[in-house]
């Protein structure tokens, strides 16, 4: 009979595994991806990716001509806590100029200063708010710069504070028969320039008075927005009208670009 056999190799010893070190694996684990993801998502809106940019910006070149007018600028534009302390702003597009091609347009100063990246396409609409004290016109100009000239232009301008300079100031668009029918060169109060890094676009508003009233003293409204300013287009709540505008038209243009780029995958 042959001799019992040796009894099998106990399993290796193997620690438990503790809870916290579990949990706080698939903490990391979850963290990373997050990361990841919001990284990978927000990679074209900041231009960090080069191929979806290039791509990105060939797409947005040619928004202008493909999206409806209402769409790039909504009729109405609701401002939640967009006013002077917090208050809510309303405002209501009351003018669309025919899209040109920049001649003409801007003031030689800031010509000069956005020529490097050159201009594709500018469309300007004029916006009244409730009251229809304040008048602002919004312009978006579609320019012939890929990613990098873009971030060259964004760099100087906050680099040398361009957006501050009143020579710089954009030119508004009035139209005959509505309330912007005074708003003129000498009426502009409070305005913003924005080149924009992840779209070919440099959006910009001025504000000023419907009534026609001139501003001697105009103030950028980075600026007009600060808490305690005594200036008139402070007072008037004229810097929150260009900021709040520029804000919605370009979070507009945004949205309209990302969806694209989403929908051409």
């Amino acid at each position: 009979m042959p001799p019992p056999a040796p009894p099998a190799d106990p399993a290796p010893h193997r620690p438990a595994r503790r809870p916290g070190r579990t949990v706080a694996a698939a903490v990391c684990f979850v963290l990373g991806f997050g990361l990841l993801g919001g990284a990978a998502a927000g990679a074209w809106l900041t231009g960090d990716s080069g191929e979806r940019t290039a791509t990105g910006y060939a797409e947005a070149r040619s928004l202008w001509h493909e999206i409806p007018v209402d769409t790039l600028f909504p009729r109405t534009l609701e401002g939640d806590g967009a006013g002077p302390g917090g208050a809510d702003r309303r405002w209501t597009r009351i003018a669309v100029a025919p899209d040109d091609d920049c001649a003409g347009a801007f003031d030689p100063p800031l010509a000069k200063a956005l020529s490097p990246v050159g201009c594709a396409r500018l469309l300007r609409a004029t916006y009244v708010d409730e009251t229809s004290s304040s008048v602002t016109t919004v312009g978006m100009m579609f320019t012939k710069a890929d990613a990098k000239g873009m971030r060259t232009l964004r760099d100087r301008f906050d680099r040398e504070d361009l957006q501050r300079r009143t020579d710089l100031m954009p030119r508004p668009h009035a139209a005959r028969g509505t309330a912007a029918a005074r708003f003129g060169d000498a009426q502009r109060a409070s305005w913003t320039i924005r080149p924009l890094t992840d779209v070919p676009v440099v959006v910009y508003t001025v504000s000023g008075f419907a009534d026609g009233r001139t501003v001697g003293d105009p103030q950028p409204a980075e600026e007009a927005v600060i808490e305690g300013q005594t200036t008139a287009p402070a007072q008037a709540g004229l810097g929150h009208d260009a900021r709040g505008v520029a804000d919605r038209i370009e979070r507009g243009l945004r949205r309209i670009a990302a969806e694209g780029t989403e929908q051409d995958r």
